[in-house]
């Protein structure tokens, strides 16, 4: 097959691809090709291959990523991995179409080892894109949607670690990851030796604002925007925190321990 075949061909599945998504009534800033080639991907289409032959491997981002450019010469830089899981992959997770780590639910989605699959019932639709029953199938296909996302929400929601703050608010943690020890710090380190204290501030590897008290980080000095960075705080914030903590903490050898005996039994 000739290059300039090979490269229609590509260029006509990536189409195809773009098409499905519009169908599946994506929004606009998932129509494009990245998101075209995540699709593809996640089916194991290449160019020459049918639609009835998709599968479903589970995949991960940085395999995504060479599978664009080995079979579509589309080379996406290595620094653009968080585009496609956060511009990409997360709204296909939200829209049901793609399942996080169903060989293991709790690993955490920043894992380097977190895979992705197609959706069952994505996949025995797509399979019979371009046939003459694709319009039906699809829309018994979209009236089943909305149930299948709250099926995939209260699942994700199920496996998340409960956090209860001092003010009796609670938070729920993506499960796995560092967020374990977040939940034994919160748990159990804070009330033993910053009683009285609470909390201002915590992240989360899914949802980086689990929690946050912007009155609080006011009268600090810190001012942050939802969609931006948690600044790092000045020398002076850093005197005036540690003035703070000095007055209930107890002695640095204490807490040594404390804290070696922890990471011990977390690294287990």
């Amino acid at each position: 097959m000739s290059n300039k075949t090979s490269g229609q061909k590509a260029e006509d599945k990536i189409k195809a691809a773009l098409t499905i998504l519009n169908d599946l009534g994506l929004p606009r800033q998932q129509q494009n090709e990245r998101s075209a080639l995540t699709l593809l991907s996640l089916l194991g289409l290449k160019p020459a291959s049918r639609w009835e032959d998709a599968t479903d491997p589970l995949m991960g981002i940085t395999p995504m990523m060479e599978f664009f450019e080995q079979h579509y010469g589309k080379k996406y830089a290595p620094n653009t991995r968080e585009t496609v899981r956060r511009q990409t992959v997360h709204q296909f997770m939200q829209a049901a179409l793609i399942v996080a780590n169903p060989d293991k639910p709790s690993r955490p989605t920043n894992s380097p080892k977190a895979v992705y699959q197609i959706e069952p019932s994505v996949l025995k639709l797509l399979r019979g894109f371009g046939k003459p029953g694709w319009k039906g199938n699809l829309q018994k296909y979209l009236r089943t949607v909305e149930p299948l996302k709250k099926l995939y929400a209260r699942e994700r929601e199920m496996i998340r670690l409960p956090v209860r703050l001092a003010n009796g608010q609670e938070i729920r943690l993506s499960a796995g990851g560092q967020n374990v020890l977040v939940k034994k710090i919160m748990d159990d380190f804070c009330p033993l030796f910053t009683p009285g204290s609470y909390v201002i501030y915590v992240g989360d590897t899914q949802a980086k604002w689990a929690y946050f008290d912007s009155d609080a980080l006011s009268l600090l000095g810190v001012e942050i925007q939802e969609h931006g960075k948690m600044p790092y705080p000045t020398y002076e914030q850093l005197l005036h925190l540690g003035a703070c903590v000095n007055k209930t903490m107890p002695n640095q050898e204490t807490i040594d321990a404390v804290i070696e005996k922890e990471c011990l039994s977390y690294g287990k």
